[in-house]
């Protein structure tokens, strides 16, 4: 892709068993080739959360520099066999950037920073009190919350903004290859003074990262 992915949006379907295709390896192709090579979008990666959650079995995270092509990719994965198969339970779509209190932070997919083994994706929402907070003390506490999270740099962080277009503010995705690294992460920034500024910081989402045919024959095997 020539331009910057700005733009990303997680995917969490369900499978419906009584409609997956009979020809699995012919519709596996028709999707990937469709996932992998549509105009303006790239996948970041294709996660199972078969296990994890009762009510979500695949996760796509795609990126892209226009949301328009984003749509357009949904449309077509939704005709193919597999997409018939697969009911929508969530989207979570947002825009990227740096961060206002530290404009060196930013995703770690828009640094260009390899997917690691787990994803664990959640919608995000401050208190209306966090913003009626002078600019000064919220970056002070967004600092104190950098510096807990710097105890953990395995540990890639992607947050994009969804202000206006969806019901969150923010959504928050954490990339590891050890899952026990995020637990303990987490709970570590539980104690940020910034944390009583949190309205919703749930569902949250776990998946194993694995190359899309490959998540779609273990789905539907």
């Amino acid at each position: 892709m020539s331009l910057m992915p700005r733009y990303t949006v997680f995917w969490l379907a369900a499978l419906d068993r009584e409609r997956v295709p009979s020809d699995v390896e012919m519709a596996i192709a028709e999707f990937v080739q469709l996932l992998e090579r549509s105009e303006g979008t790239q996948p970041r990666g294709s996660y199972l959360s078969v296990g994890f959650r009762p009510d979500v079995d695949l996760i796509l995270w795609v990126l892209g520099h226009d949301p328009a092509y984003i749509q357009d990719l949904a449309l077509a994965l939704r005709r193919t066999a597999i997409g018939r198969a697969l009911q929508l339970r969530y989207a979570y779509f947002g825009m990227a950037g740096s961060s206002q209190y530290d404009p060196t932070h930013g995703p770690a997919f828009l640094r260009g920073v390899p997917p690691k083994r787990y994803l664990s994706v959640y919608p995000f929402v401050k208190t209306p009190e966090w913003y009626l907070l002078p600019f000064e003390e919220r970056r002070r506490l967004m600092a104190e919350h950098g510096r807990l999270g710097d105890e953990f740099p395995s540990v890639l962080t992607n947050t994009v903004n969804s202000f206006g277009v969806q019901d969150q503010e923010f959504i928050v995705a954490l990339e590891d290859d050890d899952v026990g690294t995020l637990i303990t992460m987490v709970q570590r920034l539980r104690a940020a003074e910034v944390r009583k500024y949190t309205q919703l910081d749930t569902p949250i989402f776990l998946g194993q990262r694995y190359e899309p045919a490959e998540a779609l024959r273990r789905l539907l095997s």
